[in-house]
């Protein structure tokens, strides 16, 4: 392929819009390798990056879609060869620099995974960096003594990393799985996925918060951030935890610090975007072996040109399971 097609955002003065443009493919630079792009995936960064004023990208004219999974079309590092099945996912991809919303990418060698053996390259964009942050999210946690026995609340639950930490905490053997969520219309989705309990926000919460509550909970998975995590803090019992990997609910906590002095409790902030290559690579063998669950979660495909009306509705809290970009077009 000399020519290939890719999603711009573009920007003129304070105006943003996205658009298809073709390019030709460029020479790799030493240690680069091509991608020829199979999936990629819409998360809710990728959204945001459609929109002006948000802080995503950090310049334009840029490819968003910080995921990808294809094969090597062109290597410039000895650690891989023409036809390798690949993925990348965070670091700059989609950022500060072109990402996954291509037929044809380039990307620094260092930042790549060869493919785990077991997993596909639709299954691994199912996952994306949505999946990877809930295993990231979950391992934290083990590493803080969750398991089986555990009692679990997972909040944004209808979405991309909730969904996968549901289905992740099932594997465990989890017997108490709460999906915290506004959307009273998934209960029946939310239970296939894991959950043994789904509550709203209403439901769960009292309506005088207070610094310490009764200890409900044991660890949570908060994918939302904002004025909600200052609010279950002070359910989680004696020397519990959380993992924090999101903020769609806000970047600001309120709260007081009894609940770390008093219980021992922790929060745990979970980084996708820098983690080690080791522990990366570690985490996605994990996702296709031993919690192996991409093809529970709700899939749909979508073209380049849908990837506007799809970020839309994410922004708009719409938009429930994983949604695939094929770059190429739809078969």
């Amino acid at each position: 392929m000399t020519n290939y097609q890719c999603l711009r955002v573009l920007k003129n003065e304070e105006t943003v819009t996205t658009e298809i443009e073709h390019f030709e493919v460029p020479e790799l630079q030493s240690g680069e390798v091509l991608i020829a792009v199979s999936y990629s995936g819409m998360n809710y960064k990728d959204a945001l990056a459609t929109k002006a004023n948000t802080g995503v990208l950090r310049s334009y004219p840029l490819t968003p879609g910080i995921d990808m999974a294809g094969t090597i079309a062109a290597t410039n590092d000895e650690r891989f060869a023409v036809g390798d099945e690949v993925l990348t996912t965070s670091y700059g991809i989609g950022v500060s620099q072109n990402g996954g919303f291509s037929e044809m990418q380039v990307v620094p060698a260092s930042w790549v995974v060869k493919l785990p053996k077991g997993l596909t390259e639709k299954q691994a964009m199912t996952y994306g960096t949505a999946g990877f942050t809930a295993a990231l999210s979950v391992d934290a946690l083990v590493q803080h003594g969750l398991n089986a026995e555990s009692r679990v609340l997972v909040t944004g639950a209808t979405g991309g990393v909730g969904g996968f930490a549901l289905q992740f905490l099932q594997k465990i053997g989890c017997k108490e799985i709460i999906a915290l969520t506004r959307k009273t219309d998934q209960q029946d989705y939310l239970t296939k996925l894991g959950a043994t309990q789904v509550v709203t926000p209403d439901e769960f919460f009292p309506e005088k918060n207070r610094p310490l509550n009764k200890q409900t909970i044991d660890y949570v998975v908060d994918t939302v951030g904002g004025e909600q995590l200052g609010k279950l803090i002070p359910f989680i019992s004696y020397s519990g935890s959380m993992a924090l990997c999101g903020n769609a609910g806000g970047i600001k906590l309120n709260m007081t610090v009894l609940p770390f002095i008093l219980r021992g409790v922790n929060l745990l902030g979970i980084d996708s975007v820098e983690t080690p290559m080791e522990k990366r690579a570690a985490i996605w063998e994990k996702m296709a072996d031993e919690w192996l669950v991409a093809e529970g979660i709700q899939v749909q495909e979508i073209a380049l040109e849908q990837v506007q009306a799809t970020a839309d509705a994410i922004l708009a809290g719409k938009h429930v399971g994983r949604t695939l970009v094929r770059p190429g077009g739809l078969d």
